[in-house]
Order: C-alpha cells, then sequence, then structure tokens
C-alpha cells in the first residue's frame, strides 16, 4: 500500500555548494540519498514530494568546513502488508516455488501455495502448468498474489505469498519481443 508520511534527515552540504542554489542541491541531494531506499518501518521511498522545512546550518566540527542541514520532507513510501493483494512480475521459476517482483519488493510464492492442479515442468523454459496446459506461470509473466507473510529487515522487506485462491494467478502472458 502506498502512504504519504512526513520524515526528516541530516543532509552534509560542502562549503563549495553554499551560495544561490543551495536549496535546489539540498532537494538534489535529498532526492538521491532516500529515493529507491528501505527502512523497515516505513518501507520503500518511492518518491520525495515537498520540502517542508530546511534548518539554519550547522557548521560541523571535523574541520573540514561542511555543514549539516535537518531537512523535513513529504514522500511517497511503499509498504506492504500481510493480506493486500499485489500484482507481480515473475523474475525466476524453480521446482520449489517461484519468484515474483512487485515494484522494489522481493516476492516468494511456494510450490506449497501455488493451485493444485498446477505442475512444475522443466522441459525448455521452467514453469508451473495446469492440467488443461491453459495457465503457464513462466519467467515475464504477471501475477496476481495474496501476501500471506513478511520478513523485514533494517533495509530490505521480502514477502512470501500465495496464488492459492480465486482471482490469483496469471494475469498477463509475457510480452513477446
Amino acid at each position: 500500500m502506498f502512504f504519504h508520511i512526513n520524515l526528516d534527515k541530516n543532509i552534509i552540504l560542502e562549503a563549495r555548494h553554499f551560495g544561490r542554489n543551495m536549496r535546489e542541491v539540498l532537494h538534489e541531494k535529498l532526492k538521491n540519498e532516500v529515493e529507491g531506499s528501505c527502512t523497515g518501518r516505513h518501507g520503500f521511498i518511492v518518491l520525495v514530494t515537498a520540502i517542508n522545512n530546511i534548518s539554519e546550518g550547522m557548521i560541523t566540527d571535523d574541520g573540514t568546513a561542511r555543514a549539516k542541514f535537518h531537512v523535513e520532507y513529504g514522500c511517497v513510501a511503499f509498504r506492504p502488508f500481510k493480506g493486500e493483494v499485489l500484482d507481480a512480475v515473475v523474475t525466476q521459476v524453480t521446482k520449489f516455488g517461484f519468484f515474483a517482483e512487485a515494484g522494489p519488493l522481493s516476492i516468494f510464492v511456494s510450490n506449497q501455495l501455488i493451485a493444485d492442479d498446477m505442475q512444475f515442468e522443466s522441459v525448455g523454459e521452467n514453469a508451473y502448468v495446469s492440467a488443461d496446459q491453459q495457465v503457464r506461470i513462466v519467467k515475464e509473466a504477471e501475477v496476481r498474489v495474496r501476501v500471506v507473510g513478511m520478513r523485514i529487515d533494517a533495509s530490505e522487506i521480502f514477502c512470501i505469498a500465495t496464488v492459492k485462491e480465486d482471482y490469483l494467478g496469471l494475469i498477463g502472458e509475457p510480452a513477446a519481443y
């Protein structure tokens, strides 16, 4: 799920950036440092939407003439929850299940959490194939999954998901190149 939240961060700026464009340099440095990062508490920071406040700079005491600014900003964060339904793209298929990605989120679907009528086939390209051969989950296929478990670290979120329920599973074939 996506949230708009307010966070803060200390940004250190070198003396050569002091001047007329300092605010733009701080904004660019903030974006480079936080967009795409992950915190266990807030999830993945997708986009910095606004800078709410920039404190006056404090000269660092390491003798380098750098200044530290406390920046308060608004951002869009993506954090999954147990029970949430996500659309993802399959990245790898193995006999133990398949891996998929929903944006920056890594997802694993175990073969116990795949419909009972689907079997693993390793002839040619690895795939999970339905008994009637109509459904094939292969690399680059689009799937709809439900999150059943999560592991949250300081800098990463990893999910376990299922496709063993109604309206879950394959939603799009891989694009032909």
